[in-house]
């Protein structure tokens, strides 16, 4: 009877007894390039050192294995590839965008607060756009102050981080998560 093992070799690198190759170019501990040399005189090398025998690459020639201490290496490559997400992760967050009038009711206000409150602590960034319509243009201060408004009752959760610009008829502000 055959017995078959299933393994995840994947992310697995052969280390010591598991490389199975007569020759080897080793690199030591400190990058130094050691030279070609049987694997039995690698192993009893990197014994010596108290560290471990990595594969580094098993297609070249010959196959290039490095002197190192091997749980470090896997620890740091998990931390390195634990923060490249949490990098990925900030750069993904959203920007969203909220329209307001410069003559907002006191309901649409308060529904509009509650929903950009929502994603603030989601950790998206929100754009608040007044659009001035006709003569609404004359008084662009109006704008401002809803805008500010705004701001000021998200001020537990969100601070500003591009203040209210005029840009042709529409008036923008970027908000952001507390740090």
């Amino acid at each position: 009877m055959e017995v078959f093992y299933i393994a995840n070799t994947k992310n697995k690198q052969l280390i010591n007894d598991e490389i199975k190759v007569s020759q080897v170019l080793v690199i030591g501990p400190n990058g130094e390039q050691v030279g070609v040399k049987p694997i039995g005189d690698a192993l009893t090398l990197a014994n010596y050192a108290g560290l471990d025998l990595v594969l580094i690459n098993p297609n070249g020639n010959p196959p290039v294995c490095k002197v190192m201490d091997y749980n470090k290496y896997k620890y740091e490559k998990a931390k390195k590839e634990k923060e490249a997400l949490k990098r990925q992760r900030q750069s993904l967050s959203e920007l969203k965008e909220f329209r307001l009038s410069p003559t907002i009711d006191v309901g649409d206000f308060e529904t509009k607060l509650r929903n950009v409150r929502k994603y603030i602590e989601k950790g998206d960034k929100v754009r608040m756009v007044i659009r001035f319509k006709g003569r609404q243009m004359a008084h662009t201060e109006l704008g401002s102050e809803v805008l500010l408004r705004f701001a000021s009752k998200l001020s537990d959760v969100a601070e500003i981080s591009e203040q209210p610009k005029l840009d042709g008829r529409s008036m923008t502000m970027l908000l952001i998560q507390k740090k």
